[in-house]
C-alpha cells in the first residue's frame, strides 16, 4: 500500500490553524511524469529551486560527457540516470519545498488511494483531537532507562545465554 504525507500549510493572516481543506497529501514512490519529463513536471509544479539544481546538474553532467569525449549511448545512459533519479525523489522534492516555505509535517499515513488515506488521516486526527486537546504538538519522549552496565554474559541477538 502507498505511503502518504500529510503536510499542512502556514495559517493565513488572522487564523491561528490552518484550514484542514489546505492540507497536502504527498505519496512517497516512484513519480512516472517526474521521470518521463522532468523539466516539465519541476515547473509544473512549481519547484523552482529543484529546475534550478536540475538544469545545472544536467549542464555539468553534460559538460563532463563532451570534455571525456564520452560516446552517445553514455550520454544518454547518464540523462536515463539523472531523469530516473528525479523520478524516485520527486516527492522529496516536494517535501522539501514545502518545508522551505513554512508548511508543517502532521505525519504519514498508508491508504490504497489518495482518498482512503485522507479518509483515515481525518478519522485519525478527529478521534485524537476528541480524546484530549491539543497541547503539545511534538511527540513527548521519555529518556531511556539503563538498568546498570552491561555484563561479559549478555548477548544481542537471539541466543539467550553465550556458549555451545
Amino acid at each position: 500500500m502507498p505511503t502518504y504525507t500529510v503536510h499542512a500549510p502556514p495559517p493565513k493572516a488572522g487564523e491561528t490553524v490552518s484550514d484542514p481543506q489546505r492540507f497536502v497529501f504527498l505519496r512517497d514512490g516512484f513519480h512516472f511524469w517526474a521521470f518521463l519529463l522532468p523539466p516539465l513536471w519541476l515547473l509544473y509544479r512549481r519547484l523552482w529551486l529543484a529546475l534550478l539544481g536540475y538544469v545545472i546538474l544536467a549542464g555539468a553532467l553534460g559538460a563532463a560527457f563532451y570534455f571525456a569525449g564520452a560516446p552517445g549511448w553514455l550520454k544518454s545512459l547518464g540523462g536515463l540516470l539523472l531523469a530516473l533519479l528525479v523520478g524516485f525523489e520527486a516527492a522529496t522534492l516536494r517535501r522539501w519545498t514545502l518545508m522551505r516555505r513554512g508548511w508543517a509535517s502532521l505525519g504519514f499515513i498508508v491508504g490504497d488511494d489518495e482518498e482512503s488515506a485522507e479518509r483515515r488521516f481525518f478519522a485519525a486526527w478527529a478521534a485524537r483531537a476528541t480524546a484530549a486537546p491539543m497541547a503539545a504538538s511534538a511527540p513527548q519522549y521519555s529518556p531511556a532507562v539503563r538498568r546498570g552496565p552491561p555484563s561479559a554474559s549478555d548477548v544481542i541477538g537471539l541466543f539467550p545465554e553465550p556458549g555451545p
